[in-house]
């Protein structure tokens, strides 16, 4: 269990489920003190369920979480992509909303790709943006999260893996480590982060804030 004083109120409380087995809670000062743990103390799956249900802490539904080997971030530097993916800039608006409107709403929300984030790469076909994503540093460290959407009539093609690949490597060359985050149930984006060559860290659980 890690304490962490600089916890937002939304990230106060979670829980990382490793694939070794092994977990790790993370809690804020406020949330330690409610749940009556003390820094560094092992807590048992259990005990940890019923402290939060007492004091009436629940969690959101967990998310995959994937990340770039360090073998893997080598060769993903190494690599060249095709003149149709680039870096995305202000100067692209117009195309990206054509993109944005042509994108099915649900796809919107649940990628949370924006022109105005971080870094934002997209890949061309005919001068038409047909894959985009976007990332932006998480809670203040150097982790990049990211989002990616494809055109539905333009997916099974490797274009939103391109564009993945393309932009992962360029926030590794600007110091920062990219995170893919998608719902346990979403088979279509976990393909796409193990074909974009992420591997998978574990499940992430977060306290549900109501929000």
């Amino acid at each position: 269990m890690s304490v962490d004083p600089a916890l937002s109120a939304n990230r106060s409380v979670s829980l990382l489920r490793r694939e070794d087995g092994s977990a790790v809670l993370s809690v804020s000062l406020e949330r330690a003190s409610e749940l009556e743990l003390v820094g560094e103390e092992r807590v048992d799956p259990a005990d940890l369920s019923a402290r939060m249900e007492r004091v009436g802490i629940s969690f959101n539904d967990p998310d995959h979480l994937f990340y770039l080997a360090l073998e893997d971030q080598a060769v993903l530097l190494s690599e060249s992509f095709g003149a149709g993916t680039r870096q995305l800039t202000a100067a692209d608006a117009s195309v990206f909303e054509d993109f944005a409107s042509d994108t099915p709403e649900e796809d919107l929300d649940e990628a949370f790709v924006e022109l105005d984030h971080w870094l934002v790469f997209g890949t061309f076909i005919d001068d038409r943006l047909v894959s985009a994503a976007s990332m932006y540093p998480w809670s203040g460290t150097r982790l990049a999260d990211l989002g990616v959407i494809t055109l539905p009539a333009f997916r099974g093609r490797g274009l939103g893996r391109v564009t993945v690949r393309a932009m992962s490597a360029e926030a590794l060359r600007r110091g920062y480590e990219p995170q893919y985050r998608c719902q346990l149930d979403n088979a279509a984006s976990v393909a796409l982060a193990l074909a974009s060559g992420f591997t998978r860290l574990g499940a992430w659980e977060v306290i549900d804030t109501g929000e």
